[in-house]
């Protein structure tokens, strides 16, 4: 097995990474995807995270508002190490069922947001960063998910610089190119990615427990 690590900043299009590596064959685990199972309505974890910062972080359907939390917690950072402390060894059981569950020959991504913030790349075989400039980035948030420029911003500066993003990468797969050539760069790494699983195939190194997501930054 090959346990690998993907990240990049917010907006860099590491979904669509994710994406095509799931076409290629890769076994996923997004970190941000269970973050959201550990605070669904009737969760413990959702209670947890009510505890913390009251109802007010609650629609109207019972579930979580994550655009009110998300406002709340990333103008403030001890609050969102509150809100981290509670959803982040939720993920890492998770996360640990889900790779123990995987074939012995999978090539499995790690798709963990905050990766590089939470100093966890010598946990996996191999780190991956998408990367893209931050105007890109910019230009995402508020042209396809509707952020203001001013929740935008405070996203990015929430994260990892781009440079220390890319300090950690064994493998960058630039995505400020048009989607066929993302496509092929993909391919080119999965080809590189399968290879090495061939070559440490029986070798299973896991990982920690409460491997941290970003909860709703994603």
């Amino acid at each position: 097995m090959l346990s690998v690590g993907l990240t990049g900043g917010i907006g860099a299009g590491k979904s669509e990474v994710s994406r095509l590596l799931v076409e290629c064959g890769a076994v996923l685990i997004d970190a941000d995807r269970i973050a959201r199972e550990v605070v669904a309505p009737g969760t413990a974890g959702l209670a947890a995270v009510v505890e913390a910062f009251g109802e007010g972080i609650l629609g109207s359907d019972g579930g979580l508002d994550r655009p009110a939390l998300g406002s709340l917690v990333f103008a403030d950072p001890d609050k969102l190490a509150v809100l981290n402390a509670i959803v982040h060894p939720l993920v890492g059981a998770r996360s640990r069922e889900l790779e123990s569950a995987a074939p012995e020959d999978a090539v499995v991504v790690h798709d963990v947001p905050l990766l590089t913030e939470n100093g966890l790349a010598p946990r996996y075989d191999l780190v991956i960063v998408v990367d893209a400039s931050p105007a890109t980035q910019l230009d995402r948030l508020v042209r396809l998910r509707g952020m203001t420029e001013q929740d935008a911003r405070a996203r990015m500066a929430a994260q990892a610089t781009r440079e220390q993003r890319l300090e950690i990468a064994d493998i960058v797969i630039d995505n400020d190119v048009p989607l066929e050539r993302l496509r092929q760069r993909v391919q080119e790494v999965w080809a590189d990615l399968s290879g090495r699983s061939r070559r440490s195939r029986g070798r299973s190194p896991g990982i920690a427990p409460g491997t941290p997501a970003d909860g709703p930054q994603e």
